[in-house]
């Protein structure tokens, strides 16, 4: 394995130092690429009062050497890396290396709390299918949704805002803001834990009835081998397939943790990023992007070492069973029930104007006339989330469907795919959205690239794990033995064992990509106030979660009914019906 390792492993490394040079370069070159001239950027930044005048503006072009030109002060910077110096920064005048290395042990403590959360709450989510595995009951499980969608489409500022202001502030519980010590990590660890443990407990829950099918499973429960011992054993069949998406995960919690940070003011890497791309800090923007590209190296590697070590020799050997023979779970009307509400509140929306202002009636609680309540500005909130709902989800449909078609196509190119799925899951939200502005130009496509350019990632990393494991199976030997060609074996072997968890994971994820399209329109793309998007409605009414809960929950909850339909139909959709009656035939 080793030596298949050191083979294989040189263009790996190439392509991926090709891939962090380009990320360095184009975040190097970010004021250029935009258009904008980073001496106004900076004098802003120092000093929002100070008149930008030519003279100002040339002191401060000296004084960072932006006449240099952008390549000549890339390579000064990277000249100084070598030697372990990542320069000054522009704001400050500070030494980056100090602070970027502190925001990352604030980041990194932060993101354990969170894995700890995570790990609790998805044990919680695939409890049950555990317990009927073990119990060989598994004929009765059913499509799991509710509770699941309505953890992993929890918006994390949404919970922070929640959790600040009334475990924090009202009850006075746990601290709210500040980062002193372990019990200032509480809350922004459940803020962050609870979603990404919701959504890796879904992943997990749809591979296990898989496992509990396979032969080994019925043998050991013949033999006596108790449940426990099954259940545990099945756990570690199907941990591997999820590893790299659990390492996605830590670098996306340690450095795309912004909001969170910005809540609990946490001086973490994700906040540092933030701050510095907005002030085009090139020098701090910089080495922290450098530090999540290695991040995301080192736990992308450990994810696969420890996904071959708990498979063991069965993968090199291609001795694994198949996982894509589970036994189905049963098909509910749970889709149509909660597409049914979802469609309800949209249709009550649609009739109502979402714009109308009434300054007497603010943040009024929900009652007849205005079911939902009103915001901060008197508008109905029903109508807004009615009308925001055309755009929202027609949008996240169609960037979910790009990012499902170029993740499961790029997923079966690993060694292409990996480094790529790793540099790009490093680049902070707020990067990632600027670079492809700078490169693309703002207009109202630019949202859909951003998020489409990041959302691939996880789903890729998903594919390239499943098929992984199913190019080691026995069937497939047997196959290949028996003369099919690589392209038989494509697509009547690997696709319909990979696609459709694949699937199931991207309609997980389509609340989630709603949210991170609405939540562009803080970097000015997309839309704009007074837009009813559902990701601006959340935003708007963030700061009146303590006095309008109201206002953050019907966007909130119009979410979750979104994760709710998007899960359960991962399972199958059937409206109970009368059995039919055999025909007579004459």
């Amino acid at each position: 394995m080793l030596k298949a390792a050191l083979r294989g492993g040189a263009p790996v490394l190439l392509w991926r130092a090709a891939l962090v040079a380009a990320l360095l370069c184009g975040v190097g070159l970010l004021p250029w690429l935009s258009r904008t001239d980073p001496a106004l950027t900076v004098l802003r930044a120092r000093s929002a009062e100070r008149t930008a005048t030519p003279e100002v503006l040339d002191a401060i072009r000296a004084q960072l050497g932006l006449d240099a030109g952008p390549v000549r002060l890339l390579g000064d910077w990277l000249g100084g890396l070598l030697h372990g110096d990542a320069g000054r920064s522009w704001i400050s005048g500070a030494e980056v290396t100090p602070s970027v290395l502190q925001a990352l042990g604030a980041s990194l403590l932060l993101m354990g709390g969170a894995l700890a959360v995570a790990a609790v709450t998805a044990a919680g989510v695939c409890a049950r299918t555990l317990r009927l595995g073990a119990g060989r009951r598994l004929d009765e499980r059913r499509t799991a949704g509710s509770g699941s969608a309505l953890l992993a489409t929890l918006p994390d500022f949404l919970t922070a805002s929640v959790l600040a202001s009334v475990v924090g502030v009202r009850l006075g519980w746990l601290p709210a803001l500040g980062w002193y010590g372990p019990r200032w990590m509480v809350l922004p660890a459940l803020s962050l834990g609870l979603p990404a443990g919701a959504l890796l407990g879904r992943m997990l829950d749809d591979l296990l009835p898989g496992a509990f099918a396979e032969p080994w499973a019925p043998a050991a429960a013949a033999r006596g081998v108790r449940g426990r011992t099954v259940a545990r054993q099945a756990l570690r069949r199907c941990v591997p397939g999820l590893l790299p998406n659990v390492g996605l995960f830590v670098v996306g919690l340690t450095g795309g943790a912004v909001a969170v940070e910005q809540i609990f003011d946490i001086p973490g890497l994700g906040r540092l990023s933030l701050q510095a791309a907005v002030a085009q800090d090139l020098p701090v923007l910089q080495a922290g992007t450098l530090a999540l590209v290695v991040l995301a190296a080192a736990v992308g590697g450990l994810a696969r070492l420890g996904a071959r070590l708990l498979i063991g020799p069965a993968l090199r050997d291609g001795a694994l069973p198949s996982l894509h023979r589970p036994t189905p779970s049963r098909p509910t009307p749970q889709p149509l029930l909660y597409g049914g509400l979802l469609l309800a509140v949209i249709a009550l929306g649609l009739a109502r104007d979402p714009l109308a202002l009434d300054t007497t009636a603010r943040l009024r609680a929900p009652s007849r006339a205005h079911p939902f309540g009103t915001d901060a500005l008197g508008r109905d909130v029903l109508a807004r989330v009615g009308h925001g709902a055309l755009d929202t989800l027609a949008l996240a449909a169609a960037v979910s469907a790009a990012a499902l078609l170029l993740g499961a196509t790029l997923g079966l190119l690993p060694r292409f795919s990996g480094p790529l799925a790793d540099t790009v899951n490093a680049v902070p939200p707020v990067l990632a959205a600027l670079l492809v502005t700078a490169v693309a130009g703002s207009g109202p496509a630019t949202p859909a690239l951003a998020v489409t350019a990041v959302a691939w990632a996880p789903l890729a990393a998903h594919t390239s794990a499943l098929l992984r494991q199913e190019r080691a199976t026995t069937h497939l030997a047997a196959t290949r033995g028996l003369g099919a060609t690589s392209l038989q074996l494509l697509r009547h072997d690997l696709l319909p064992a990979v696609l459709p968890p694949v699937l199931r994971h991207a309609l997980l994820r389509l609340p989630g990509v709603a949210l991170s399209l609405a939540a562009l329109g803080f970097l000015g793309l997309g839309a704009q106030p007074p837009s009813p998007e559902w990701g601006l409605l959340l935003a708007e009414n963030q700061p009146y979660a303590e006095r309008a809960p109201w206002a953050s929950l019907a966007p909130a909850a119009a979410l979750a009914l979104l994760g709710a339909v998007a899960v359960t139909a991962g399972g199958g959709v059937r409206w109970p019906r009368a059995p039919r009656v055999p025909r007579r035939h004459v």
